[in-house]
Formats: structure tokens, sequence, C-alpha cells
């Protein structure tokens, strides 16, 4: 009895001259990005003296007195608790009514669902920068300025586009099977939506709470065409003020602008796979 024998592997390339080339590449935009804050951060532990004879050197002497100075400030604290209203207002409603706006245009058929759809869809082409004269007239009009609510308006308005457009084929990619079984059991349709959708979608709601978060946080347009009281200043509006104030000291200034970068920064890393996860999931669905 003949047996078939195994079919011979070709031998790849000993040596891909493409991996080279990724790792540089890799390398390179890894510095181009973390170089300059870097610098920053490096820049706070130095004195001016040294900055003005060295601006690229490493701190030699380390120097603490610039972060001391910043934290046991009061603007610092007071700027940043301003930002973390204005992010977590923004952040909440984005979710909750970008979830319920998946929902029902994921789960439902109905007349003008699609163009429902669209209107989302293209509210992507229309950034913050080109509405600001008339945001500024409305929010003018109904007294909302210097108010946090003239901040998280607006933002929750521009930041639900990219929450529906990443929560609808994910929450539509759940099998129907499971709500048709909820329906059985006596689950009204808000019952499902919030006991078993909404579990369910976490890893998508994940991701667009992060990037409406630290799109808010780093918004630098709207709080400045809001906010006149320095007391109401969010953390980006803060640094300006900062340097303003402080023009002639460079090494609180970078220490401030290091402080202000740290809550984002390790909030967004906290919770990076998960956001990663939450588009890839949306992607599939």
């Amino acid at each position: 009895m003949s047996t078939l024998a195994p079919p011979r592997r070709i031998p790849g390339p000993l040596f891909d001259p493409i991996v080279p080339v990724r790792y540089l590449a890799a390398i390179l935009i890894v510095g181009v990005t973390l170089l300059p804050i870097l610098l920053v951060v490096l820049g706070g532990f130095r004195t001016n003296g040294q900055l003005n004879t060295d601006p690229v050197g490493l701190p030699n002497p380390w120097v603490m007195d610039n972060y001391i100075k910043v934290i046991t400030g009061d603007l610092f604290w007071r700027f940043l608790f301003n930002s973390v209203v204005i992010a977590v207002g923004t952040t909440i409603p984005t979710v909750l009514l970008g979830a319920m706006a998946g929902y029902g245009l994921s789960r439902y058929s109905f007349r003008g669902r699609e163009a429902i759809y669209s209107l989302f869809t293209i509210g992507l082409l229309f950034p913050l920068g080109v509405a600001v004269l008339p945001v500024y007239l409305q929010l003018r009009q109904l007294h909302l300025l210097e108010s946090p609510l003239g901040v998280i308006v607006p933002q929750v308005a521009f930041a639900l586009p990219i929450t529906v457009i990443v929560l609808r084929p994910f929450m539509a990619a759940i099998p129907r099977e499971l709500q048709e079984a909820a329906e059985i059991d006596g689950a009204s349709r808000l019952g499902f939506f919030w006991r078993i959708l909404l579990p369910l979608s976490r890893p998508a709601l994940i991701t667009v709470g992060v990037l409406a978060f630290v799109t808010s946080w780093n918004g630098y347009l709207l709080p400045l065409l809001v906010f006149n009281d320095q007391n109401n200043f969010t953390l980006p509006l803060g640094v300006a003020a900062f340097q303003t104030q402080y023009a002639r000291d460079t090494a609180a200034v970078l220490a401030f602008t290091t402080l202000s970068i740290i809550p984002a920064l390790v909030f967004f890393m906290f919770l990076e796979r998960r956001i990663v996860g939450g588009l890839t999931g949306s992607v599939k669905g």
C-alpha cells in the first residue's frame, strides 16, 4: 500500500530587507512624537539658567522647585477641577445619547433610518471651527457664556456623530436571538437595552467615552469663546494664561505644561486596549 509523501516546504528568504526598514520607520516616528514631550518634561526639572545655556540638555542638577511651585499653587488645581467637570459632563451625555441613537438605528427598521444615520455621518464633515460664530451667538442668546454648560452642550453635539458611527455597527452585530429570547422572558425594549445590550456593548461604549473625554479635555477653541473669567478656565486655557503670567519663568511654564498633560495621558493609557477592542468590534460589525 503506497503512502503519499508529505508536501515539500519551500524555504522562504533568510533575510527580509523590509523588516529593518519597518523598525527604522517605527523608531523615527516614536522619536519624533516623544522627543518634544520628553524635552518639556525634563525642562521642568531645570532652571532658567540651564535652559538659556543649553536648551536641549539634561538637568544638571535636577531641580524640583518648578513642579513644587505649580503643585502648591491654586491655579493648577482650579484649572484641573474645571477640566474634570467639563470632560465628565461631556462624556456621560455623549455616551448615553449615542447609545440610545445607536440602539434605535441598529435594532429597528423604520422609514428614514438611513437618512438619519447619514445626517450623523455628514456631521463629521463640520468641525467646530466652521461653526464658531453661530455657536457663540447661540450661546450668548441662551445666556450660557461663563457657564460650563456653554462648553458641554456644543461638545456633546459635535461628539455625537463619531459616537453613533462607532456604536451602530457594534450593536447591530449583537445576535437578534438574544433580543427575541429577552422579549419571550418578558423584557421590554427598554429592559433589553439596559440589561443586555449596554453590557454587551461595553467595549464600544468605553471607546467612545474615552474619545469624548480626551477630545473635551484637550479642547481649546470653545472654552476660549465661552470663558472670559480666569476662574472658569480649563487646563488648556490655563496653560496659555500661565505662560502669559510667567512669561520669563520658562522652567515653571514647562512644569505646568507637563502636569497638565499627565491626567489625560494616564487615562488614555489605562484604557488603550479597550479602545482598540471597541474599534475592532465596530469595524467587524
